[in-house]
């Protein structure tokens, strides 16, 4: 494979955007020239074939079933796939006609194509559409023409040069167009290192001749992981029949995904359009491998009805039996989306998904975030966590996570799970060149050395024991228990405090004239020498009432007593009419107890020396197992591979500080010269 040819194309393909200047927006280059290149594409993959198909197209009864007409047709095509064309033209010969008919000509030789590949570029490209603009603007024959001149015949680019060139193409109009990270282009090293770890150790698996694999994205994008997901299983064993399946959202990316796998002669039809969230159109199938880069961060409201339809009404029989995260981010979605599709037999399934941090961590114990992580950790289905190097996306710095699942685990992995921290500077480079964002790249070496940290399962083994650990699965759970103390409190009317009573709502729903008489009263019935126990305000509350001639109402009561009461650490505990102590909640706090340890042991540990008159709320109980304390998981980096670096010396600090303001003074000088 030719790095220079994919470079050259890809510069001459720029070169037919650059003409677009003036005319069009650069975030709608993309949008003109993938189409362009695809069809080019079609053309030279047809062109050995066109006259036979021709030939036998004109022989077939018009009443033939379309499903055996595409059949007939794309295996005299041969072009891999079900794809063909029965317009009289090509690209060369449109390129011989009448300038002023080009466009009417080219959508005949549009719907001269396979129905599938007529809807990729008709409904998903609008190309029609940007025909007609081109046209108006006197920019389509110009393109065409240079589009003709394109070498990307069969004979000159492969199928898999033709992956990378769209690829290219695909990350420098994401780069222009400021499309949202991660959203439309995975980098490739990300990519490869995601699916060296997903082959890891499965050697065995993938040997032997007739032995087939099924691999799914749910957010395919353009196909990028699928694509390199076959490269390496092909290199691995060429007899390996690798059957590719994914959905997209986007058009234009579906478009390109569906048409990259036309050229390559997968099966198209499984590549899906629409919502993998509220249309699964693979629903019931099971993979060998799964692997994606859902969005970060990407809300799910407008489509939160049928998610939450599906969790309520089906359960674990469904996709999302385990939780739902908050309507910010669908992330752990796609998660269990890829979980529920694993197989269940000896083979099992392994899933590659790379995340940012919030599936770590957000969320505490009770929600939705949680309980997923929950349900996967006591399931276990996590084997490894690998927190991959800042700045490697084009479009974003931040750090993000290859989260290794699986349901066949071999035995020393079992209840296991290995954290990798390949954020060190021994696992990227700096680029010479930046390109948006991205500002540093996995080599290959450091690649290697992640993928055999992850495949002998190295435990803080000699050298790797900052960057490699291995945990047991209860070791990121804990119970949250609620810790309550003694309300304590006295009684008296103060200024704030009847004027925190007249801000209150019950207390502006009397008229005026009570609450004169109210404010008249409270001095004499709470204040002075009354006794200002909880006993003493009750018997204080009734007198105000008697006095004012009205019923007292519970809202109105507790506006009261909350605006004249302060708190009091002298104060006797309060005690409510069963004798039991009243917990101050404003005082209340909430203690994360490790999984392996005992909650009692824990507390008597650590709160109760410092605080003798706190307790537990018993009553504070899991929804699961009912047991004391809530039960909550999460995964936090920093925790386990956190290194001190001691602050710089004072002194060392004060030199640099001096030199600066000696280089500031030197400049200033200079200016005023």
């Amino acid at each position: 494979m030719s790095q220079d040819t994919i470079n050259n194309n890809a510069s001459f393909i720029w070169s037919i955007a650059e003409l677009l200047r003036g005319d069009f927006k650069q975030s709608e280059y993309g949008k003109i020239v993938l189409p362009f290149t695809i069809l080019r594409r079609l053309d030279c993959l047809l062109e050995n074939t066109k006259q036979a198909v021709l030939t036998t197209a004109s022989g077939l009864p018009d009443e033939m079933d379309e499903q055996m007409r595409m059949t007939i047709l794309s295996e005299i095509a041969a072009a891999g796939g079900q794809i063909y064309n029965t317009s009289q033209f090509t690209f060369s010969t449109l390129r011989q006609q009448d300038a002023g008919q080009l466009r009417s000509n080219l959508v005949d030789y549009l719907t001269g194509f396979s129905p599938n590949v007529r809807d990729i570029f008709i409904e998903k490209f609008k190309f029609t559409e940007i025909l007609k603009d081109l046209d108006e603007k006197g920019s389509l024959w110009m393109v065409f023409d240079r589009f003709c001149q394109l070498p990307i015949h069969p004979d000159e680019v492969s199928n898999l040069e033709m992956g990378y060139l769209f690829e290219e193409l695909i990350r420098r109009f994401s780069e222009i167009s400021n499309e949202t990270a991660g959203e439309h282009f995975t980098p490739r090293e990300v990519v490869r290192l995601l699916v060296d770890l997903l082959l890891a150790n499965d050697d065995e698996a993938l040997s032997g001749k007739g032995i087939i694999r099924r691999v799914y994205d749910p957010a395919c994008g353009t196909g990028g992981m699928l694509s390199v997901a076959e490269e390496a299983m092909k290199e691995f064993n060429p007899a390996l029949n690798v059957d590719l399946f994914g959905q997209e959202l986007n058009g234009e990316s579906f478009a390109i995904c569906k048409s990259d796998m036309m050229v390559k002669g997968h099966d198209a039809s499984r590549i899906a359009y629409g919502n993998t969230l509220t249309q699964d159109a693979h629903k019931g199938e099971t993979f060998h491998y799964m692997l994606s880069n859902p969005p970060y961060g990407v809300d799910w409201k407008k489509y939160a009805a049928p998610i939450k339809e599906e969790a309520e009404d089906l359960g674990f029989d469904g996709r999302f039996g385990a939780g739902l995260p908050r309507i910010s981010d669908g992330q752990l979605l796609f998660v269990q989306h890829m979980i529920e599709k694993m197989r269940d037999d000896e083979k099992g399934s392994r899933v590659g998904i790379v995340m940012n941090g919030s599936p770590l961590f957000t969320g505490g114990a009770g929600s939705g975030e949680s309980e997923i992580r929950r349900w996967m950790l006591e399931n276990d289905l996590v084997e490894a966590i690998i927190a991959l190097p800042t700045d490697i996306f084009y479009n974003t710095g931040i750090q993000t996570y290859i989260w290794i699942l699986s349901n066949r685990k071999p035995e020393e992995r079992r209840g296991k799970v290995q954290l990798i921290d390949a954020s060190g500077e021994r696992f990227w480079q700096s680029m010479r060149k930046s390109l948006g964002s991205k500002r540093r790249a996995i080599g290959d070496d450091a690649r290697a050395e992640i993928v055999r940290i992850y495949e002998e399962f190295l435990n803080g083994a000699a050298g790797y024991g900052d960057v490699s650990k291995i945990f047991d699965t209860t070791d990121f759970g804990y119970r949250e228990i609620r810790v309550e103390r003694p309300l304590r409190q006295r009684f008296e009317v103060t200024d704030e405090g009847i004027a925190a009573l007249k801000a209150t709502k019950p207390f502006q729903k009397l008229e005026p004239e009570e609450q004169e008489q109210m404010v008249d009263l409270l001095h004499d019935a709470l204040g002075g020498e009354n006794d200002t126990s909880p006993k003493g305000v009750e018997k204080g509350l009734k007198r105000i009432a008697a006095g004012m001639g009205i019923k007292i109402a519970a809202p109105l009561k507790k506006a009261i007593v909350s605006a004249m009461s302060l708190r009091d650490e002298n104060a006797e505990p309060e005690l409510d009419k069963d004798g039991n102590l009243v917990p101050d909640t404003s005082l209340r706090d909430h203690e994360l107890v490790p999984m392996k340890e005992d909650w009692q042991d824990y507390f008597a540990r650590e709160v109760e020396p410092f605080v003798p008159d706190a307790w537990v709320d018993t009553s504070h109980r899991d929804a699961s197992d009912g047991e004391v304390g809530r039960v909550g998981y999460e995964i936090n980096f920093n925790r386990y591979f956190y290194q001190y670096v001691p602050p710089r010396p004072l002194a060392e600090i004060d030199t640099e500080l001096k030199t600066l303001e000696a280089e500031i003074a030197g400049l200033l000088k200079e200016v005023v010269a």
